[in-house]
């Protein structure tokens, strides 16, 4: 082309910067090659639309550099408008921010998504996230506030689409758009990866196949054919594309992907139409040109690679070795033991051929580049394959002296070193030092990263990287435990939100028991009422629990039986104790107080608060339980947005009824909010697993569910309500003492028919042991 056309084409370029200048020839001789002449028309319409946008010359330089190779490659000449439209829309819409994010990310996008169609729609999607995140200060319908998650979504939007599928794509962000529609910084968490209910919706809606719906599988694979019974624990490769996380062994498991996708090989590869070692059934048809290896399969080759290293290979010291020898002794390692690994099951070779890369003998130049991870990777495949045709003479003829140490033997570690070493010191060439080194065909993805090869004896970088998991890490002691995290259940969207609520609980602070023994002092007259109507219904009749080690009083009978035995020369019985237990009642209770700021407030027609009513009725009713001799437990809760459900323990179920659980009652406190349901499911935790015949869950409460970062009145209603639908699954009564005047509006809507209403709170001390005894008659 000569410059007489560039200038013309320049021209119908309406956009002025200079740094176009620079690059205008490549660009349109790119565009000249790939599309038609309308299409270059196109082409430099929408370059200039994108340069009218005001967003500066590289959204401008982005659209020229990108939009003919994709063109090649989606084969719609149409999209170049549809790019230029939308990119003009963000900038019509307080948006023009994003437009740069937008376009230089849209070369990777549309490589993964792979038809026209599927980019259109993803054009649409960008949009309408735009319409639903931006804001207006005025309430119409012109928004004049950015979104605040776009730019975040767009720069993370090639990593999304390596993860899951459009289908799941749209679900994912449809969550984060359903739930945080109102908090600019929780949106922006959400869309930036960095909040946990993110990454677990990412995770449910991954493609490919999941290590966690195969996990028994696998196991069962590793015992039968390898004899080994390690733990097999998944890491995700969805959040560390800076340092690509790999698979490895140490003592604590082996470290898996937690999913695989199907991979189409070569189809110059041999296939791999069913599993190793024989039996099961192919799983995936091969494309035309290639064949597919599944997830399952990958999955098994994997771990049959990491198990023949536990097999045959053995550490060596690594500081006597430079990173390029470390780098080939890990090679020929891998390749010695998989050669052994075949000896016992050769179906391994069709398996691990089919996903060893090929790289071709000449792709590396040596004079301009590092070669020495592709002559390595030559040398692997030539140990696999024996028809590789590679002709070196230096790979065949260590390729022979390979096989020869391997022909009597199983050779070793060591030796594998020492032939690695002459290989790299024949072949080595002064352009591996080059920092432009050749990866091409070089990553052979269902090996380990090899750290168990080594020993470090002076600390230094590589082991820093290798065994970080390892190093103590400085913690400071805290006065709680972790956080446990439930879900939530969102009644709108009718599924639960994994993971959203962070539960913290602890030992309530202790105070003065002797302000209880007030408290029980000013009942007398009630709890000398309690007490006959307890001696009536508390189990009078005893039962003989026989046959115990340790009992309270000699079972004769098995006794002298086992006297018998014993001077006949039998084994005698142990069990030759007895005991007794009451008869009529097995029941394991749990009192749940909601602690939140409104128990604070004083009733009408009260001199107290619903704070100290309460602190007397609990008083009273654990007196009451006590003498009975139920198993019960007492708890608070109470909460500070999602981010923070405090639970904490007032009396154990091994716990009596003593100075130690009186002086925590009497330190009892209220403030924040009532997050109910989260509440409800960790007593639930504790409460599930009692040994009784009847649970029961009983909830004091002076007010509807909610929180301060909840702004549906709804929400946390109808998440109670589920809570006490899995409760009933558990095998949980859950009953509800509600002291709010107003609770007929909302409690039978969670509860049902298991609650009642005190209307009149300064009776609470009163009615709450009664109410109990009335429940567990």
């Amino acid at each position: 082309m000569n410059e007489t056309e560039i200038k013309a084409y320049r021209q119908r370029l309406n956009c002025s910067f200079e740094q176009i200048d620079h690059v205008f020839e490549a660009c349109i001789e790119d565009a000249l090659a790939s599309l038609s002449p309308e299409g270059v028309s196109a082409y430099l319409d929408g370059a200039t639309l994108v340069c009218l946008t005001g967003r500066g010359v590289e959204p401008v330089l982005s659209y020229l550099e990108e939009m003919p190779g994709m063109i090649r490659r989606l084969g719609d000449e149409s999209l170049l408008e549809t790019v230029a439209q939308t990119a003009w829309k963000l900038s019509r819409n307080a948006n023009g921010r994003s437009i740069p994010m937008f376009l230089q990310t849209l070369g990777e996008v549309s490589r993964r998504l792979t038809s026209a169609d599927l980019l259109r729609n993803y054009c649409e999607l960008v949009l309408d996230f735009m319409r639903r995140t931006s804001g207006s200060i005025h309430g119409n319908q012109n928004a004049t506030l950015p979104s605040p998650s776009l730019n975040d979504l767009l720069e993370r939007m090639p990593q999304l689409l390596h993860e899951l599928s459009c289908q799941g794509l749209r679900n994912w962000i449809e969550y984060g758009l359903q739930h945080y529609p109102n908090h600019p910084e929780r949106q922006r968490d959400y869309f930036c990866l960095q909040s946990a209910d993110s990454r677990a919706v990412l995770h449910r809606e991954r493609h490919g196949t999941l290590f966690i719906d195969h996990e028994r599988k696998l196991h069962l694979y590793l015992q039968a054919l390898w004899n080994t019974d390690d733990l097999l624990v998944p890491y995700s490769s969805a959040f560390d594309q800076l340092r690509k996380p790999m698979p490895y062994y140490d003592d604590r498991g082996i470290r898996v992907p937690d999913v695989y996708d199907d991979l189409v090989a070569d189809a110059g590869s041999p296939p791999s139409n069913s599993p190793p070692h024989g039996g099961g059934e192919s799983e995936g048809r091969p494309p035309a040109g290639g064949v597919v290896i599944s997830g399952l399969d990958r999955y098994r080759a994997l771990l049959a690679h990491i198990a023949a290293h536990k097999r045959w290979s053995t550490p060596i010291v690594a500081d006597n070795y430079s990173p390029f020898q470390r780098v080939a002794i890990e090679t020929f390692e891998d390749c010695r033991i998989e050669q052994l690994a075949m000896r016992e099951y050769p179906g391994l070779r069709r398996l691990w051929l089919a996903l060893h890369p090929k790289p071709a003998e000449d792709a590396c130049d040596p004079e301009n580049e590092s070669c020495i991870r592709h002559r390595l990777a030559m040398f692997s495949r030539a140990t696999l394959d024996p028809d590789h045709g590679y002709r070196n003479p230096d790979l065949l003829e260590f390729l022979a002296r390979f096989h020869e140490l391997l022909a009597d033997s199983d050779s070793s570690t060591q030796d594998m070193a020492g032939l690695a070493i002459a290989y790299i010191a024949r072949t080595r060439r002064q352009a591996d030092l080059s920092p432009k080194v050749h990866f091409t065909d070089t990553e052979v993805d269902y090996r380990d990263d090899n750290r168990h090869l080594w020993i470090f004896i002076e600390e230094g970088d590589e082991e820093e990287q290798f065994d970080e998991e390892r190093r103590p890490q400085d913690t400071e002691e805290t006065d709680r435990l972790p956080p446990r995290h439930y879900p939530e259940w969102d009644y709108q969207a009718k599924t639960y939100r994994p993971d959203w609520v962070s539960l913290y609980e602890a030992l309530h602070p202790s105070a003065d028991p002797a302000y209880i023994d007030e408290l029980l002092a000013r009942h007398r007259g009630l709890a000398k009422q309690l007490r006959q109507l307890l001696d009536r219904i508390k189990p009078q009749q005893y039962v003989r629990v026989r046959y115990q080690e340790d009992g309270s009083e000699l079972d004769l009978d098995v006794a002298i039986r086992s006297l018998i035995d014993f001077k006949g020369g039998a084994q005698p019985d142990p069990r030759i104790n007895m005991s007794h237990r009451h008869d009529g009642r097995d029941i394991a209770v749990t009192l749940l107080l909601d602690l939140s700021e409104s128990l604070n407030t004083v009733p009408e027609g009260a001199d107290r608060s619903i704070l100290q009513l309460s602190q007397e009725a609990v008083s009273l009713l654990a007196w009451a339980i006590e003498h009975l001799g139920d198993e019960f437990a007492i708890a608070g809760f109470n909460s500070d947005t999602r981010h923070e459900v405090r639970y904490q323990h007032i009396k154990g179920f091994s716990e009596h009824w003593d100075d130690t659980v009186k002086a925590r009652l009497a330190a009892m406190r209220a403030g924040f909010s009532t997050r109910m349901g989260a509440a409800m499911r960790h007593a639930a935790h504790y409460l599930a697993p009692r040994k009784a015949d009847k649970k029961l869950l009983l909830i004091l409460t002076d007010g509807e569910p909610h929180d301060i970062d909840e702004q549906d009145p709804r929400q946390l209603i109808e998440d109670a309500r589920r809570a006490v639908h899995e409760l009933d699954q558990q095998g949980i009564f859950t009953f509800c003492v509600n002291l709010d005047p107003r609770a007929d509006d909302y409690v039978q809507d969670i509860f049902g028919q298991a609650y009642t209403v005190i209307d009149r709170v300064e009776r609470l001390p009163e009615k709450l042991p009664r109410l109990f005894l009335s429940l567990t008659r």
